[in-house]
């Protein structure tokens, strides 16, 4: 890292306006930090699979926990929660014994359905390929690494050598 740089999360530096850390010289400009909490919101892993699903029709809570699986019912319910308040789902609640509660995307959650479609047949198209590359890069870090086990000269990181090496494979695609 530079001298006078300092690391700090690309979300938490949006949010803060200034990118990569950097100083009050180097602001986001205004529409970039307005949209950044927007990007984290639909980014999150949870929200785009509460999309796809309710993408296609309104869920029961129990029902949308059980399509998307490994999620919790404190995230689903936080997840629900922060796109209901974002204007991209709506939850309705039946008068029945027990109460029924039906959750179902809006106009504005149905438009981001095409983008995270998109982004999910990119990821599928893409899986193999992505994969190579980590593999690839872990064996590069790996051989990096000294002989004896430590990791005395890049503290735990891949060495200059391996990263160089790993752009010039990707500039030759």
């Amino acid at each position: 890292m530079k001298p006078g740089h300092s690391h700090v999360p690309a979300t938490q530096a949006f949010a803060n306006g200034i990118p990569n850390g950097g100083t009050p010289a180097n602001h986001v400009t205004a529409e970039c930090a307005r949209v950044a909490p927007v990007l984290s919101r639909i980014g999150d892993k949870w929200t785009v699979l509460v999309v796809t699903f309710l993408g296609r029709g309104p869920m029961r809570f129990n029902a949308l926990r059980r399509e998307i699986g490994g999620i919790s019912q404190r995230m689903l319910t936080l997840t629900l929660r922060s796109l209901e308040r974002d204007g991209l789902v709506t939850r309705t609640v039946y008068a029945t014994v027990p109460p029924q509660v039906e959750y179902a995307l809006t106009e504005l959650g149905r438009s981001l359905l095409i983008p995270v479609l998109a982004i999910r047949d990119w990821a599928r198209q893409n899986a193999l390929q992505i994969e190579a590359a980590q593999q690839h890069f872990d064996a590069l870090a790996a051989a990096a690494r000294p002989a004896c086990g430590g990791v005395a000269h890049t503290g735990g990181r891949p060495s200059a050598v391996g990263v160089d090496e790993i752009a010039h494979l990707q500039s030759e695609r």
